[in-house]
């Protein structure tokens, strides 16, 4: 992680016409770009073509995808790319999020932080998505765990189906706390939680955790096909597990 190169693409990003032209006006969002920069300082391998597709990222130490939701629609890609070359998936998780609502100018006049903070297990939603492509040889995937300002400016126009007086803006990345990088199956065991016992079913998984029980039965369905840990059974309609 460097948290100066990631601090200078916020600012690079902030400052350009991509903030300026219209807070969450434009195809590509502050974060994208911001990760993008982060990544791959050079212009020249930004946006590259290959075959049918476009990489966000393409060098001499492969291809770069940024995703920050939707995973699954990387497959395709993924599938094609995978054969040649190492890739890279990036999909940051903001841990602190300040909204900020703004005037018809999109100058600020209130914020505050939201109750809602991501952490590691919400990746798994999406890497559930490409599951098959994890324990790929060639498969890298980054989580970077960033803090944003998610802005909300007037809506413009008010209909009964839309009865907010603001919609939702774009989020601009402020900075980043650490990296998980995943680069081999055996990697994916930073996400077995401390005080599990040694036969566990995924209530238990989502205790120790602290994680919703639904997201514990979706990181166990992957961790379970990286054989990290292995069904040996049920009790009370709970599937058990052990790590491997």
């Amino acid at each position: 992680m460097d948290r100066e190169r990631f601090l200078s693409a916020c600012e690079s990003v902030r400052q350009s016409a991509h903030v300026k032209n219209g807070i969450g006006t434009l195809a590509e969002k502050s974060i994208h770009a911001v990760l993008k920069k982060y990544y791959e300082p050079e212009d020249i391998n930004r946006e590259v073509k290959i075959g049918k597709f476009y990489a966000d990222i393409a060098g001499e130490n492969g291809i770069i995808e940024i995703q920050t939701h939707q995973l699954f629609k990387l497959q395709k890609k993924l599938d094609i790319f995978l054969e040649y070359c190492p890739v890279t998936v990036v999909h940051p998780i903001i841990s602190e999020n300040l909204i900020i609502w703004t005037d018809e100018n999109k100058n600020p006049v209130r914020s505050r932080k939201s109750p809602l903070k991501g952490t590691m297990y919400d990746a798994m939603y999406e890497l559930y998505g490409i599951k098959y492509t994890l324990d790929n040889p060639n498969m890298t995937v980054i989580i970077p765990v960033i803090k944003a300002q998610d802005f909300r400016y007037p809506r413009q126009s008010k209909t009964k189906r839309r009865k907010s007086l603001y919609e939702k803006g774009d989020k601009i990345p402020t900075d980043i706390e650490e990296e998980l990088i995943l680069s081999c199956a055996d990697d994916y065991r930073a996400f077995i939680p401390d005080g599990l016992p040694d036969i566990f079913c995924s209530n238990d998984f989502a205790n120790a955790a602290k994680i919703h029980l639904k997201c514990a039965q979706i990181s166990l369905n992957i961790l379970n096909y990286l054989k990290i840990v292995r069904k040996i059974g049920k009790k009370a309609g709970y599937t058990l597990y052990i790590i491997n």
